[in-house]
């Protein structure tokens, strides 16, 4: 296929000798000296082709369809064939001084290949074949006819048969390269295109922490623009602070981490200051590009916005909670006492329906506290008082308080760390310390212990404590109904619970896994899962550990501040009320009136306790003989009735 270069180039030549001869032509019409000899003397004929060449050429060079440059360069080459061979004719046959032109058009007859060698070839058997008819065709004439026309015509399309077979191995060689160009070229466009259409900020920095790429909808949060930012350091253009608004340093700084350990980052806690000095409130994840110190991408969104409502809804929830847990609360006592045989005769049917709501009543102020503490752990009011404690003996005593629950269900509870005195030597027993909040422990633990025995329908449930010299880990495995693989990165969410066929019938709010991640990142530890649908699954909780002397140290710590006497004394605050239930004889009956008013001392006690000291995860409101409620006075009948207790059970975790 011929290229634009080649077809212009042959335009070029067939105008030029065309306007040659025609100019040879017009000068024998002017009284010009010196005279044209009779061998340059041109008929009316060649005049006449030479006069088309050039036109079809002129027009062929300024127009030509690059679909048609082999044909339209043929055409202007048969055209000065047809014009070289007519002035050979009328200038003299062999011995014309246009020879040398013929010579030359023989020799590009093999640019086109069969359609240039055939008419040059028809053409020179034509003017043989005409002398030999004379009889005038000569030995010289032959010699002029194979040196002038047929090698020429040889030794062009060996020539171009070459060149041919070159460009085409050229061609081949190049076209697995050029494959791969075009193809990088492709997807360098559409990730750029891709890359230009994400709404969120995209900045690539380099190993030295230049950036390389910016997208638009980075430009538009920071206010930096695409010139401007390129090239410099990202800390000049990505300003990133912490919650008290001080600049990061090499340890928090979420990008150089990535460059140093070539591990993803996720946060939500940091802010951005603009080009302007804005504050923004940012999402941003951290990834590597290839090996480590090679580069990231840094990808982060605006989430001012979703950070104020989650205040404000963490605000509404906190004030509505805190308000709402004093009528449940009087709910449940006005229930519990409706189910105590001192306090009320009902038949077994209505003792069902009471024990229901009852129930309900719990489960209603136990998602109230859960509310409550979520709100105070994103809020940052979560109290957290650190004590020594011994994890072996401390898992050890509340793997003893729910065992009765999984025995209820038929389910083996299974400690493997706490040590056999007849077979183990407690001397050589693991002394797992933590110097952390115990009431945080207690609640993680026991919502991953009721999680298990919640989900698991027949077999055993395994804890395990385990460590090493910086960690304590607390393992729970069950062989319950597991958790889909998609479901797991959602599974520390707020509000989320795996929702299929299984788990439908099982009750919970979606906060326990939360809270639990929430305490254990107050505690500077962690918490994770791995599971297999259908076939159980394992949670895991990571503390920090203290070694047995920084325990033994603490200890002592302690005991010294519980006994250094205060210089200025005080009174000793006046413990919290307990709500608690009198005796009353099974033999005496209550009035209605005295009945409510019995209730209601018992809910002005409980607000009284919640407004003077708020419980905390894990407070038991219990009720005790010996600190008694004055209640209305009723004549004593019979005084070997054991007294009834009602209540406020330890929440349950979900």
């Amino acid at each position: 296929m011929l290229t634009r270069f080649w077809h212009r180039r042959i335009c070029e030549a067939a105008f030029l000798i065309s306007f040659i001869i025609l100019g040879l032509y017009f000068w024998m019409f002017f009284d010009v000296r010196p005279a044209l000899s009779n061998s340059l003397v041109i008929n009316f004929p060649a005049v006449v082709i030479a006069g088309v060449t050039a036109i079809i050429s002129f027009v062929s060079y300024l127009w030509a369809p690059k679909k048609l440059f082999f044909y339209a360069s043929l055409i202007v080459y048969l055209l000065l064939s047809a014009t070289t061979a007519a002035i050979i004719v009328s200038t003299g046959n062999i011995s014309s001084p246009f020879m040398a032109l013929w010579m030359l058009i023989s020799v590009f007859a093999g640019v086109f290949e069969f359609w240039g060698i055939l008419p040059v070839f028809l053409t020179t058997s034509v003017f043989v074949a005409a002398h030999y008819i004379k009889g005038d065709f000569t030995v010289e004439m032959i010699i002029t006819v194979v040196l002038a026309s047929l090698l020429p015509l040889i030794i062009g399309g060996l020539l171009w048969y070459q060149k041919k077979d070159s460009q085409q191995a050229s061609d081949s060689d190049n076209q697995p390269n050029q494959y791969r160009a075009d193809e990088l070229t492709e997807l360098a466009s559409k990730s750029e295109v891709v890359i230009s259409a994400i709404g969120d900020g995209v900045i690539a920095v380099d190993s030295k922490g230049t950036i390389q790429l910016i997208n638009p909808a980075a430009q538009s949060i920071i206010g930096w623009g695409d010139q401007d930012a390129l090239s410099l350091n990202y800390k000049s253009v990505l300003q990133l602070v912490n919650q008290t608004n001080e600049a990061l340093d090499i340890n928090t700084d979420p990008i150089q981490q990535v460059l140093n350990t070539n591990q993803q980052i996720r946060t939500n806690d940091l802010s951005l200051l603009t080009k302007s000095g804005k504050k923004l409130m940012i999402s941003l994840v951290a990834s590597p590009v290839g090996d480590i110190g090679s580069g990231i991408i840094a990808v982060f969104h605006d989430i001012t916005k979703e950070k104020a409502e989650e205040r404000e809804q963490a605000e509404f929830i906190s004030t509505a909670s805190h308000e709402m847990r004093t009528p449940v609360a009087s709910i449940e006592g006005y229930l519990g006492l409706a189910l105590s045989p001192q306090t009320a005769q009902i038949d077994d049917r209505a003792r069902d329906f009471i024990t229901k709501a009852h129930d309900s009543a719990q489960h209603l102020g136990h998602l109230f506290q859960d509310l409550l503490d979520v709100s105070k752990a994103d809020d940052g009011r979560m109290s957290n008082n650190p004590k020594v404690v011994n994890m072996v003996t401390f898992v050890n005593a509340i793997v003893q308080g729910l065992t009765p629950s999984a025995t209820a269900k038929g389910l083996q509870l299974i400690y493997n760390s706490m040590p056999n005195d007849s077979v183990m030597d407690k001397s050589i027993a693991p002394i797992y310390s933590v110097n952390l909040d115990n009431d945080h422990i207690r609640e993680i633990i026991d919502n991953l212990i009721d999680n298990a025995i919640k989900y698991t329908s027949q077999g055993a449930i395994v804890i395990e404590v385990t460590g090493d010299d910086d960690h304590i880990v607390v393992s729970v495995k069950d062989n319950g109904i597991g958790i889909p693989a998609e479901d797991m990165s959602h599974l520390f969410q707020k509000f989320y619970r795996v929702d299929n066929k299984d788990t439908r019938d099982i009750g919970g709010t979606g906060l326990g896994l939360y809270l639990s991640r929430r305490l254990a990142e107050l505690m500077g530890g962690r918490i994770w899962a791995e599971s297999v649908y259908t076939k159980g699954s394992t949670f895991y909780l990571e503390l920090p550990r203290v070694n047995q002397q920084e325990a033994d140290l603490l200890v002592e710590q302690e005991a010294l501040l519980a006994q250094k006497p205060t210089a200025t004394p005080t009174a000793a605050p006046e413990p919290p009320k307990q709500v608690v239930a009198s005796s009353v004889p099974r033999s005496q009956a209550l009035t209605p009136e005295q009945i409510a008013a019995y209730a209601a001392q018992q809910s002005a006690l409980v607000k009284e306790q919640q407004t003077v000291t708020p419980p905390v995860a894990g407070t038991v409101i219990t009720a005790s003989a010996e600190t008694p409620i004055t209640a209305p006075a009723i004549p004593v009948a019979e005084t070997n009735v054991r007294p009834q207790t009602v209540s406020v059970p330890a929440r349950k975790t979900k």
